[in-house]
Order: structure tokens, then C-alpha cells, then sequence
């Protein structure tokens, strides 16, 4: 009974301590760096997304990224109440990336989305700025996306 108790432990132990080598990727330094990026569509939403892009991958590397963005935001009218008047508008913004890696002569496209609603207020003013406030916020949220899958996709070259 004591040499099974003994095997098992021996055997859980092995298996807990040996590593597989797994690594987290959002802990990993990014290996390339961007050297230029080409914009068109929504020009204040392309201009967030690229300094938020310059800032997270301005290093020094040997390898470099050329980026495409093309981005379009609509808005469009979710609800409206009895009286027909407009009670929310719904925000979407799509953006479709172009990704070329100069030193392995590679091209990479893919698209982002997000949306989201705001409330229409009964000052134009107010209802202005819930819009900017949900197009910042859409805005870091597809920032937060092309930097995961940029880096899914360098982690795969």
C-alpha cells in the first residue's frame, strides 16, 4: 500500500513540475516594429488607432511592418419611441487591416469590428457627446484587437 501511495505521488509530482513550454502572448515582447502606416476612411478614428499602434510598437527591430487601414464607421437609428422621435442610435465601425512584413515578403489582411449604442438626449449637445464618448471607446477597443491579432499573426511567422 505504501509503494502505490508513493508511485502516484512520484508520478503527480513529475507531471506538475515538468513544463510544457506554453508562454502567455500577451506577455511576449513584440518582435517587429512598424515602419509605416497608410490610412483612408474615417480620418479621426484612423488617427487613434495609429498613435495607439506607434506607441505599443515604435522599437528598433530588424523586423518591419508595413499597415493598411481602412476604416468606415456607420451610424444608424436603433429605436425610436411612440411619439416617433429617435431614442438611440446604434455605432458600428469597421476597419480592414493590411499587413505587410518586409524582411519575409509576406501579406496578411483581416478585418475588425465594433458597435455599440447611444442614447439620444434631449440636447443636441449632450447627444453629441455620448456619440464621441462611444466612438472612444469603440475606437480602444479595435486598437485592443489589431494588436492581438498582429501579434497572433507575427507569433506565427
Amino acid at each position: 500500500m505504501r509503494n502505490i501511495i508513493i508511485k502516484y505521488s512520484l508520478v503527480f509530482l513529475f507531471i506538475v513540475l515538468s513544463s510544457c513550454g506554453f508562454k502567455v502572448l500577451d506577455n511576449l515582447e513584440s518582435n517587429f516594429s512598424i515602419r509605416e502606416i497608410n490610412t483612408s476612411g474615417d480620418k479621426r478614428i484612423n488617427f487613434k488607432i495609429k498613435n495607439d499602434l506607434i506607441i505599443d510598437y515604435s522599437n528598433n527591430s530588424t523586423n518591419n511592418l508595413i499597415l493598411t487601414l481602412d476604416t468606415k464607421k456607420t451610424k444608424r437609428i436603433k429605436e425610436k419611441n411612440i411619439k416617433n422621435e429617435i431614442s438611440k442610435y446604434e455605432v458600428t465601425i469597421v476597419c480592414s487591416i493590411e499587413l505587410a512584413f518586409l524582411e519575409k515578403n509576406t501579406k496578411h489582411k483581416f478585418t475588425v469590428s465594433s458597435n455599440g449604442d447611444y442614447l439620444a438626449a434631449d440636447k443636441y449637445s449632450t447627444t453629441i457627446q455620448n456619440e464621441k464618448r462611444l466612438i472612444e471607446d469603440l475606437t480602444n477597443d479595435l486598437s485592443d484587437k489589431i494588436k492581438n491579432k498582429i501579434n497572433l499573426i507575427s507569433n506565427d511567422l
